[in-house]
């Protein structure tokens, strides 16, 4: 065997050349993998939610003038984490940002969105340059009824 390197040791490798070995997150199941054997020489910033986690990456980044690197739990850390992430965006903060996913078999088998239809359901400049899945109204026959 030439190499035994690993995704894993290959990723740390790469944040530790840039000089990215304080991370700040809020783990969940899908960082598991990511956390397993942390290294030594990295700096884990934990919060308990999402948007308090980025403001103190936030914060991190406009107080060393580095880049910072945020590990969001899932689609729903993301969605916590929106207004700090429109802030940090705002004031031009040097932010990585990224965000687990579960694994297919976690996911729910059915969606919440109607996906049949190839018509858009997104409003005009809902939040184009911050998210391509902004707020959505969709035609009244594909939402269920509420009572």
């Amino acid at each position: 065997m030439a190499d035994d390197k690993t995704v894993h040791s290959v990723t740390y490798d790469l944040l530790r050349s840039l000089g990215l070995t304080t991370v700040f997150g809020n783990p969940g199941s899908t960082e598991q993998t990511f956390l397993q054997d942390f290294p030594d020489d990295f700096t884990y910033v934990l919060g308990l939610q999402e948007a308090s986690v980025l403001a103190m990456a936030d914060g991190f980044a406009q107080s060393t003038g580095e880049p910072a690197l945020e590990y969001l739990h899932t689609a729903a850390g993301t969605g916590n984490a929106m207004g700090s992430l429109v802030s940090a965006y705002r004031a031009a903060t040097p932010l990585i940002v990224t965000a687990g996913q579960q694994t297919r078999e976690m996911l729910l088998p059915i969606r919440i969105w109607p996906t049949a239809t190839k018509r858009s359901c997104r409003s005009p400049g809902s939040s184009g340059p911050i998210s391509p899945h902004g707020p959505r109204m969709c035609p009244r026959r594909s939402c269920a009824p509420m009572r």
